[in-house]
């Protein structure tokens, strides 16, 4: 895989949000792009809707300098007893999910084909194998979505997902894609910036010598800048400790050029619940206003 400085990109801003169909306009992607092309050519969506479709239009109108992987955003088929949050659904709902997941599928092969140029990569999903995910598919129904895209588009396919589940359930997976992609984030398994890089490593390696003849990313890598102690203590989340991570995660992804879609670009306050110091809200390089955290300040001083 070709070494791009690579970061996941989700462009809602304060008021935003895509469950309610409250979308950004191509002029507010554009000047997110803009700030992002200084520093990035490589993005990651998590969807093939409204966002995706836009981002897509400004990279090819405004003629910048981006390849994306594009994601389909999967529904659960199946229950899950092990997801603390819950996940136990209708029958109803699971066909309905179903049905969604193939229209998803076939959104992904239409905007891949749509837009050559600028998708480089996709993946059939996010997250949806591992243990605790509240959006639970078969790895077989994983290896079907792969096969039919694969027919159907030229770009190569992954699936991304936390290291765990690559390194004991995911062979049949791994014998379809093109690459595997892995999330790794020592700061949600309660390591310390001491312990950080090392463990990520570990994270790393453990998929990667487990498949040597097939080629392994990092599809999301980063450190949380605040926390209300859910999942992450308070404590272990500053601008400074994720301005430390970042630096150590990018020498080492630099000099082994494996590629890194850090997470994430912006700050986004419709995910979690509504405590405004809520984990899920703070990953980005940058505030929701657009302003640079202390990770970004020497380069957007």
């Amino acid at each position: 895989m070709e070494y791009r400085n690579a970061i996941c990109y989700s462009g809602y801003r304060e008021g935003q949000n895509p469950r309610e169909g409250i979308y950004p306009t191509y002029q507010e992607i554009k000047e997110d792009l803009l700030i992002l092309s200084h520093n990035w050519s490589a993005l990651r969506l998590y969807d093939c809707g409204t966002h995706a479709r836009l981002v897509l239009d400004v990279i090819r109108d405004e003629r910048l300098d981006f390849k994306v992987m594009l994601g389909a955003d999967v529904a659960a088929e199946m229950n899950n007893p092990n997801c603390p949050w819950g996940a136990q659904f209708s029958e109803e709902t699971l066909e309905k999910n179903r049905q969604h997941n193939k229209e998803e599928i076939d959104r992904l092969i239409e905007l891949a084909n749509a837009y050559p140029e600028v998708v480089g990569y996709v993946s059939v999903g996010n997250e949806a194998s591992v243990e605790w995910t509240d959006h639970l598919i078969s790895v077989e129904k994983l290896v079907e979505h792969v096969q039919k895209v694969k027919n159907n588009i030229s770009q190569p396919v992954t699936f991304c997902e936390n290291y765990v589940p690559w390194t004991y359930k995911l062979d049949a997976l791994v014998e379809v894609i093109d690459f595997i992609s892995l999330h790794t984030y020592p700061v949600w398994e309660y390591k310390t910036i001491d312990d950080a890089l090392e463990y990520t490593k570990q994270n790393y390696y453990a998929v990667a010598d487990r498949y040597p003849n097939k080629p392994v990313v990092i599809t999301e890598a980063g450190w949380a800048t605040a926390s209300n102690g859910r999942g992450i203590e308070a404590w272990n989340a500053s601008e400074e400790l994720q301005a430390a991570y970042y630096d150590q995660l990018l020498q080492w992804t630099r000099d082994e050029k494996i590629l890194t879609f850090v997470f994430e670009a912006f700050d986004e306050p419709w995910k979690g619940d509504n405590h405004p110091e809520e984990p899920e809200k703070h990953w980005g390089l940058f505030k929701v206003d657009r302003t640079p955290k202390l990770v970004m300040q020497s380069l957007y001083g």
